[in-house]
C-alpha cells in the first residue's frame, strides 16, 4: 500500500497548498465568505457540482446500488434536480438581494426573532453536513490503509477543517475545482470501467444479477418520494448550496453552469450505482454494505491506481465536509454571534476563528456517529421539516407572518426529531409528520395572527 498513501500523502498535500493560495486571495469578508461574488461558469459549476456530491453521495449510492441496483441512483438524482430548480428559477432573485444566509431572508420577510429561530436550525442541518462527509472520509481511511477510526477521522478531516479555516470560500472554490477533476477521473473514468471489465462486461453484469437491479423503481416509490421531499427540496433551502450560489458572477453564470452541475449530478449518481452492482457480483458476501465502496475499491484496483481511486473519493467527500463546515460557521458569525455582540459585524479573523472552533466541534462529532446516510437524512430531515415551508411562504405568500414563521419552523423542528426518535432514522414518518406539522402551524397561526408588514417585498 506504499504507493497508495504516497498518492493520498501527495493529494492531501495539495489541498493544503491550494488552501494557502486561497488564504492570500481572501482578503475581505466578502472574499472569506463567498469569494468576492466574481465566480465565472467553469469555477461555479465545479464548485457547485462538487459540493452536492459527497461522503453520502459517493460511498452512501455505492452502497444502495450494492443493495438495490440501478434505482440507488434516486438520490444523486434529487440532489441533482435539486440544483437545476435552484439555479434556473431561484438564482436570480438571490444574487440581487447581496447577503450571506439563508436566514437574512426571512429577517427581511418577518422580523429579526425569526433569523434567529432559523440559524438554529440551519446551524444544525450545515455541523450534520460536515459531520456527514468527516465520517466517510474515515470509513474510506479506516478499511482501505487499516487505520483505526478514530485516526482517519481526525486525520482526513483535519486537512479539511485547515484549509477551509485558512481560506475560506476561496480555498473552497480551488479545492472544489480540483477535487472535482479528480473525482470524475477517478470514479467515472477509472474505477466504472475497471469493475465492469473485472465483471467480464456489461453482458456478464446483466447476466448475474436480478432482473429487478436494472429497474430504475426496485428501491421503492416511497423511498424515491422521500428523497425528493427531502434532498430535492433540502437542496433548495440549504445554506451551504445557497452561499455557491452567492459566489456567482451574475445570474446567467448560476443558471446555466448550475444547470450543467445539476446534469453532472444526475450521471455521476448512475456511475456510482452500477460500480456497486458491480461490487455486488465481484463481493457479493460482505459483511457491512457501508464499506462496498472502500471493498470494492481494494478488491478491484492495482498500486498506484487504487490511490488515485481513494483520492477521488476522498475529493468528493472533502468537498462537501468543506462546504458544511464553512456554512456551519457562516451562521453562526453572521446570524448568531452579532446577537451576542450588541449588532457588531464579524470581522475576517472572527469568521477565520469561528470557522476552526467549528471544524473541533465537526470532528468531534464525527467520532461518535457512524452511519453517513444515517447522518445525512438526520440533518435534511431537520432542514426541511423546519425551514421549507416558513421560507417558500416568505417569498410566495404575502399573508405570512412572523408568529407562523416561527410556530412553523418549531414544530416542524421537533415533529422531526420526534418521529427521528421513534421510528428511527431511516423512516419515511420524520418528513412526511414533520412538513404537514409545519405547514398547517403556518397557515393557522399566519391567518389568526396580525399581518406584519414584511421590510422587504420578496414576492
Amino acid at each position: 500500500m506504499a504507493l497508495d498513501i504516497f498518492v493520498v500523502m501527495i493529494y492531501a498535500a495539495g489541498m493544503l497548498l491550494l488552501g494557502w493560495y486561497g488564504m492570500r486571495r481572501a482578503k475581505t469578508h466578502e472574499d472569506y465568505l463567498v469569494a468576492g461574488r466574481n465566480l465565472g461558469p467553469s469555477l461555479y459549476m465545479g464548485t457547485m457540482a462538487a459540493t452536492v456530491l459527497g461522503g453520502a453521495s459517493t460511498v452512501g449510492t455505492v452502497r444502495l446500488g450494492y443493495v438495490h441496483g440501478i434505482s440507488g441512483f434516486w438520490l444523486c438524482a434529487a440532489l441533482g434536480l435539486g440544483i437545476m430548480a435552484l439555479n434556473l428559477f431561484l438564482a436570480k432573485p438571490l444574487l440581487k438581494l447581496k447577503i450571506f444566509t439563508v436566514t437574512q431572508v426571512l429577517e427581511q420577510r418577518y422580523n429579526p426573532m425569526a433569523r434567529q429561530a432559523s440559524a438554529v436550525i440551519m446551524l444544525a442541518y450545515a455541523l450534520m453536513i460536515g459531520v456527514t462527509s468527516t465520517l466517510a472520509i474515515g470509513t474510506v481511511l479506516q478499511v482501505l490503509f487499516g487505520l483505526p477510526f478514530w485516526m482517519s477521522i481526525l486525520l482526513g478531516g483535519g486537512v479539511v477543517v485547515v484549509y477551509s479555516t485558512i481560506g475560506g470560500m476561496w480555498s473552497l472554490t480551488l479545492t472544489d475545482i480540483v477535487q472535482f477533476i479528480i473525482k470524475t477521473v477517478g470514479l467515472m473514468f477509472i474505477l466504472l470501467p475497471i469493475c465492469l471489465y473485472r465483471v467480464g462486461g456489461w453482458d456478464e453484469l446483466v447476466s448475474k444479477l436480478p432482473a429487478s437491479s436494472f429497474s430504475f423503481t426496485t428501491i421503492g416509490w416511497d423511498t424515491i418520494i422521500t428523497y425528493f421531499l427531502i434532498y430535492f427540496f433540502g437542496i433548495l433551502i440549504g445554506q451551504d448550496i445557497w452561499q455557491r450560489v452567492f459566489t456567482a458572477r451574475d445570474e446567467k453564470v448560476a443558471k446555466y453552469a448550475g444547470t450543467t452541475a445539476g446534469i453532472y449530478c444526475i450521471v455521476y449518481g448512475l456511475a456510482c450505482a452500477l460500480i456497486g452492482m458491480a461490487a455486488h457480483v465481484l463481493l457479493p458476501d460482505l459483511d457491512n454494505v457501508n464499506n462496498a465502496f472502500a471493498a470494492i475499491v481494494k478488491a478491484t484496483l492495482p498500486d498506484g491506481i487504487r490511490g488515485l481511486v481513494i483520492a477521488a473519493a476522498l475529493a468528493a467527500m472533502m468537498s462537501t465536509a468543506s462546504a458544511g463546515l464553512l456554512a456551519a460557521s457562516t451562521v453562526l458569525t453572521e446570524d448568531l454571534l452579532p446577537k451576542l455582540r450588541g449588532g457588531k459585524q464579524s470581522s475576517l479573523a472572527i469568521n477565520r476563528l469561528f470557522t476552526l472552533l467549528t471544524g473541533i466541534a465537526v470532528l468531534g462529532i464525527a467520532l461518535v456517529v457512524n452511519d453517513v446516510i444515517s447522518a445525512l437524512t438526520l440533518a435534511y430531515n431537520l432542514l426541511v421539516g423546519g425551514m421549507l415551508v416558513p421560507l417558500i411562504g416568505a417569498i410566495f405568500w404575502k399573508r405570512a407572518t412572523t408568529a407562523g414563521a416561527i410556530a412553523s419552523m418549531g414544530l416542524g423542528f421537533v415533529t422531526a426529531l420526534v418521529f427521528m426518535a421513534k421510528d428511527g432514522l431511516d423512516a419515511n414518518t420524520p418528513i412526511y409528520y414533520s412538513l404537514t406539522v409545519a405547514l398547517v402551524s403556518f397557515v393557522v397561526v399566519s391567518l389568526l395572527s396580525r399581518r406584519q408588514v414584511s421590510a422587504a417585498n420578496l414576492a
